[in-house]
């Protein structure tokens, strides 16, 4: 695994993406994987900053294929896709994907500590910054319960904790990121009501934290 090149790689002349000012835009995009049909055909479509857009549809209908060519997890067959008027093929990956937070119904978590899966990717973030996270996202009340607390390791995948604490885990991680762009792919469909209520307020709380920033 280690040794697999990756498919997706900066061009020679990408650039680095600083902000994100204005507007995603999708211009007839055409999607499809590796000896497979079209996925997605003439995708058109602008997400102004700020602005929040629901994309709703059948299981297999190419909600999440969509979603993943922002962060450039796939590339388009055809058409482009534009941050700021800027073809994201244009700009450096890692400077693109540190715009983005990204909460997925299948969370990405490590066999650590609660608190340093919160701050993965920002090593040196201060442990107030890390419980005000945690507070945002409704997972610290939780997280004081535990026998020791944000030290507490939570095995591979969290499977030590429940769905919507893992989830809740996810949310405080993207709140500590504070990302201009928030990507949410089924973040709460395979969560109880009362999870899935919480994890709803933890993310309405990162809107709030994210105008504020603006």
């Amino acid at each position: 695994v280690l040794d697999t090149k990756p498919k997706i790689v900066d061009a020679k002349d990408a650039v680095e993406l600083k902000s994100f000012n204005d507007k995603i835009e999708f211009n007839n995009v055409i999607f499809r994987y590796d000896n497979s049909g079209e996925i997605l055909e003439n995708i058109n479509l602008t997400i102004k900053k700020g602005e929040i857009l629901a994309i709703v549809g059948p299981s297999g209908a190419g909600k999440s294929s969509l979603v993943d060519l922002i962060p450039r997890f796939y590339d388009i067959k055809d058409g482009s896709i534009t941050i700021d008027n800027m073809d994201i093929r244009k700009i450096q990956i890692k400077s693109l994907r540190e715009l983005m937070g990204i909460v997925t119904q299948e969370t990405i978590l490590f066999n650590d500590t609660i608190g340093n899966n919160i701050s993965y990717g920002a090593i040196d973030m201060p442990a107030d910054k890390i419980i005000e996270a945690a507070k945002a996202a409704n997972a610290h009340n939780f997280i004081i319960k535990l026998e020791n607390g944000y030290d507490t390791v939570i095995g591979d995948r969290g499977v030590k904790l429940s769905g919507g604490e893992r989830q809740r885990i996810s949310i405080a991680r993207a709140l500590l990121k504070n990302p201009p762009i928030l990507i949410l792919d089924e973040a709460t469909s395979s969560l109880d009501t009362e999870s899935e209520l919480l994890v709803q307020e933890a993310i309405e709380r990162l809107r709030s934290e994210e105008h504020t920033s603006e």
